[in-house]
């Protein structure tokens, strides 16, 4: 059986679900109606729009092309990393951070799984390059985000606690330690849960596309495990990276707790 093509009727239809609950919203006085509306249109927009990126993209394979797009996914990652933390650092280091901490990250992992996993020919083949440099930096980026967001939260409510640790002549390693492990926890939980219900609460994102596409169900279980394994481990050290480097940015060289640099 092939692909059941889906028409602009069909899509209404399921658009007309986030309508409800927009309207839900409103009668319920959640303030959730606008951003509900607007994230909808730009999951249609950015959809599309990456869909003739890729049709492009696939019909005239070229590395330039595949890491430009890549680079580009890199700086919106960053970005929404930066936009989702209720206290970020200032400057630079407020994008830079999660940006540095994903690419390291996410591309050495997805490089990985192109040249030593999968072994594709040439390892710039878009059809398996950006789908798995997608996943990686969608997942990696929610992990970094809420581990850098607990970090700078925890280190405001408790800068009272990490000053008198530090008076009494801990090392600011040891003054934050709690906090930093802390963020790393958080971070790392959404993929953990993730891993702990495939394929008994849920059906992972790729392995169900490839059934639709015709796919046999062990060949998809098995890209799916190797996906899982790429994530978490791209998800991990990244969350890791993050966390000590952003514990590090809280003090100066004298070892003094800077909240100035937070904002």
């Amino acid at each position: 059986m092939g692909v059941i093509t889906l028409s602009a009727v069909d899509l209404g239809l399921s658009a007309s679900l986030v309508v409800a609950l927009a309207g839900l919203s409103v009668w319920m006085r959640l303030g959730l109606a606008k951003r509900l509306l607007i994230a909808g249109l730009r999951t249609t927009l950015q959809l599309l729009l990456i869909g003739l990126v890729l049709k492009a993209l696939f019909a005239n394979a070229d590395a330039l092309w595949v890491l430009l797009l890549a680079s580009v996914m890199l700086l919106v990652a960053g970005r929404e990393v930066m936009a989702r933390q209720q206290r970020r650092f200032g400057g630079l280091w407020g994008y830079g951070l999660g940006t540095l901490s994903m690419f390291v990250s996410a591309f050495a992992t997805t490089l990985f799984a192109l040249l030593v996993v999968i072994g594709t020919e040439p390892w710039y083949t878009p059809q398996y390059a950006i789908p798995l440099l997608g996943m990686l930096l969608g997942n990696t980026m929610n992990g970094v985000a809420l581990a850098l967001d607990r970090l700078t939260q925890s280190v405001w409510q408790q800068r009272g606690v990490i000053e008198a640790r530090l008076a009494l002549g801990h090392e600011w390693r040891v003054a934050i330690s709690a906090i930093t492990r802390d963020s790393v926890r958080v971070g790392m939980m959404p993929i953990i849960n993730a891993m702990a219900a495939a394929g008994i609460v849920s059906l992972p994102g790729m392995m169900t596309g490839q059934i639709l596409s015709g796919t046999p169900p062990l060949e998809a279980v098995k890209y799916q495990i190797m996906i899982m394994f790429m994530i978490t481990a791209g998800s991990g050290f990244a969350t890791l990276a993050a966390s000590w480097i952003g514990a590090r940015r809280m003090f100066d060289e004298r070892c003094r707790l800077r909240l100035d640099r937070l904002r």
